[in-house]
C-alpha cells in the first residue's frame, strides 16, 4: 500500500527501496521503519513510500495504548544508566567499594535498549541530560564504548564488556573533590595531578569491589597515549590494554560534545575531524578510524549550518573526505569537497 509519510507509523515496513530527488537510497526495501527513519525520509522531502499492508487489530473495539516511542525508551533507560552512577558513587563513599549487581542492573537495561539503535549521531543528540557532567559522561562512554567494539569486529558478548569498563571508567573520580571536579578555570598543577589520581583510585576500586582485571584497566589506562604522552604511566602502544585503547576514543568524544564547567561542548562532526587528528599518535588509529566511517553515514538527513550563514540538508557523503559532504541547501546542492571556502559549523536534528 502506498502511503504519505504524514500517515507512516512505527514498525510499519517498506516494500520497496526508497530514493531521494538526486537518487540517493534513503532506505533500502524490507526497512522496519523507527522514529529516526521517519524524520530521515522527511528531511529527504520524501512524500510516499511503499508500505506491507498493516493486520487489522484482533479486537477493533479495544483501546490500546500505542507502544512507546523508541526515543522515550532510550531516554528512560539512559536515565536509570546515570541513576546507576549515582548510586556506585555513593557506594563508594559509603563502603568503599562497588556492588556487582548494581553495575549490571544498571548498565544490562542501557545496552538492551540501544542496540539496535541504527543512528548514534540521533541517539547522542537527543540524550542530552541536564544531569551532572561526569554522571552523564560515564553512561555515553558505555555506550560509545560498546559501539565502537562491535564495529572493530568483537563479539556481542565481549562489545558488552568493553561498554560496561567504559560505563565504569571514570569512578575513580568520586574520590575527587567534587569542587574540584566542577571547577570553571584552569586547574593548578596541583590539582591537576590530584585529577590524574581518579585513574588510580577506579583501578583500586574496581579490583576491591568486583576483582575483575578488564574494567580495572581500563579505568586505569583510559587516559594512555599511543605516543606515550598520557598517564598515570606513560604507557606507549603495545603496552596498552585493547580495551582501554577503545574507550579513550569514547573518552575523548563524549567529553568534547558535552557541556563542561570550563568547556562549551563541540559539534559533532567537528569533534570527528579532532578525532581524526588525534589518530597519528595520540589515539589507535584503527578503532578511530571505524568509529568515523560508521558515524559519519549517520549524518545524511542532518542539518548541516554553513560558514557563510547559510543551512541546508546533507544528503550525501564522500569516502575520500568524510568532513566535506553533499548539502541542499534550498533547490541548491553544494558539493563541499569543491568549495574550499565554506565549511559545516554545526549539525543538529532539524
Amino acid at each position: 500500500m502506498r502511503i504519505h509519510i504524514a500517515e507512516l507509523q512505527v514498525g510499519d515496513r517498506l516494500t520497496h527501496d526508497t530514493f531521494n530527488s538526486v537518487g540517493l537510497n534513503i532506505l533500502p526495501a524490507n526497512t522496519q521503519v523507527d522514529e529516526f527513519d521517519i524524520l530521515k525520509l522527511s528531511k529527504h522531502q520524501i512524500e510516499y513510500v511503499d508500505i506491507e499492508s498493516r493486520p487489522l487489530p484482533e479486537n477493533p473495539l479495544q483501546d490500546e495504548s500505542p507502544a512507546a516511542p523508541e526515543i522515550f525508551r532510550h531516554e528512560e533507560s539512559f536515565q536509570t544508566a546515570i541513576n546507576g552512577i549515582k548510586d556506585l558513587f555513593a557506594d563508594v563513599m559509603n563502603s568503599g567499594k562497588i556492588e556487582e549487581e548494581t553495575v549490571n542492573k544498571h548498565f544490562a537495561p542501557l545496552i538492551t535498549t540501544v542496540r539496535e539503535e541504527k543512528d548514534v549521531v540521533n541517539l547522542l543528540l537527543c540524550l542530552d541530560s541536564r544531569d551532572d557532567y561526569t554522571y552523564q559522561h560515564s553512561v555515553q562512554v558505555g555506550i560509545l564504548s560498546y559501539f565502537i567494539a562491535l564495529w572493530l569486529g568483537n563479539s556481542e558478548e565481549e562489545a558488552h564488556k568493553i561498554g560496561r569498563a567504559g560505563y565504569l571508567h571514570d569512578i575513580g573520580k568520586c574520590k575527587i573533590d567534587f569542587d574540584m571536579l566542577q571547577k570553571a578555570g584552569k586547574l593548578s598543577e596541583e590539582e591537576f595531578n590530584e585529577m590524574r589520581k581518579h585513574t588510580v583510585y577506579g583501578y583500586d576500586i574496581i579490583r576491591k569491589s568486583i576483582g575483575e582485571e578488564l574494567p580495572a584497566l581500563v579505568a586505569l589506562q583510559h587516559h594512555e597515549r599511543m605516543n606515550g604522552s598520557g598517564y598515570p604511566l606513560g604507557k606507549t602502544a603495545e603496552s596498552i590494554h585493547p580495551a582501554a585503547k577503545i574507550v579513550a576514543v569514547a573518552d575523548v568524544y563524549s567529553a568534547m560534545i558535552s557541556n563542561r564547567s570550563y568547556q562549551q561542548k563541540k559539534d559533532q562532526l567537528y569533534v570527528l575531524k579532532e578525532l581524526h587528528r588525534m589518530s597519528f599518535g595520540e589515539l589507535d588509529a584503527e578503532a578511530v578510524h571505524v568509529f568515523i566511517a560508521s558515524m559519519i553515514p549517520n549524518f545524511i538527513g542532518k542539518k548541516a549550518s554553513l560558514s557563510d550563514g547559510s543551512s541546508g540538508i546533507i544528503v550525501m557523503t564522500f569516502p575520500n573526505d568524510f568532513f566535506r559532504p553533499l548539502v541542499q541547501v534550498d533547490e541548491e546542492f553544494i558539493d563541499l569537497t569543491h568549495r574550499p571556502d565554506l565549511e559545516i559549523i554545526s549539525i543538529s536534528i532539524h
